[in-house]
């Protein structure tokens, strides 16, 4: 019967030890929710949400401790119920079940606050990691964006130097057309001009003709080729614009 007693002090000693350890590791358990809630920063998209390497790291660690301190707690209370019951002939004291059942109730107690600890910090990294999925999303979604505009932008200043290339081209080959044409005109002219000379030398009178006609042939020639020449400086400083 003492050996009995002894058993029951010492599952009674283990179950107090254990109560002892779980509480402390409740409180620091606790606050490591608590640090979860503080150190989500929301008005700093640059700055990280929680360091989750260690955090998270010391979260999963802790946990795993708490469930195997509970366990062995859940253990030993078994090993108390079963005392009980291996005396159930020697009629157990009221004193006994009572310290039986506020062992339970502790146990209970411990393992309400460890799950509900730990769903209220899983919900804080679930917040925290969607809220960093939807940062990054908006970032990603404003670098594309500056880039879109950027693109546009090239593309545009593009077409704008096509344009020009392309008016030059027109510009270049109506410039091409016209002087042909002022060669062509003047080979007329220089022959009219050569049978004009021959008849001046035979009749004074249309020599003299002949030279106001060519004094004004030279000034409308340089006429035109001022008026040409504007023209082309024109267009060229509207397409390079």
């Amino acid at each position: 019967m003492a050996d009995m007693g002894n058993l029951w002090e010492d599952l009674r000693k283990q179950a107090r030890q254990l109560e002892n350890e779980i509480d402390l590791k409740l409180v620091s358990f606790s606050k490591l929710g608590t640090n979860y809630s503080s150190h989500i920063d929301y008005g700093n998209e640059s700055a990280p949400l929680i360091n989750k390497t260690s955090s998270e790291h010391m979260f999963d660690t802790m946990a795993m401790e708490i469930e195997q301190l509970l366990s062995k707690l859940q253990d030993v209370n078994d090993r108390m119920s079963d005392y009980t019951q291996n005396i159930s002939m020697s009629s157990p004291s009221a004193a006994l079940l009572h310290t039986l059942q506020r062992h339970r109730d502790i146990l209970q107690d411990y393992s309400h606050e460890f799950h509900k600890t730990k769903a209220n910090i899983s919900a804080i990294r679930e917040r925290e990691d969607l809220l960093g999925s939807v940062r990054r999303d908006i970032s990603a979604y404003k670098n594309s964006s500056g880039l879109n505009r950027r693109t546009d932008m090239y593309l545009k200043e593009h077409d704008h130097i096509r344009s020009s290339e392309k008016m030059i081209d027109d510009q270049i080959s109506i410039a091409i057309a016209t002087k042909e044409n002022l060669q062509s005109q003047r080979k007329v002219l220089g022959t009219i001009t050569q049978k004009m000379n021959s008849l001046a030398n035979r009749f004074p009178l249309i020599n003299t003709l002949m030279q106001k006609i060519n004094l004004r042939k030279r000034r409308d020639t340089i006429i035109l080729a001022s008026v040409i020449a504007t023209c082309v400086i024109i267009l060229l400083l509207y397409a390079f614009h």
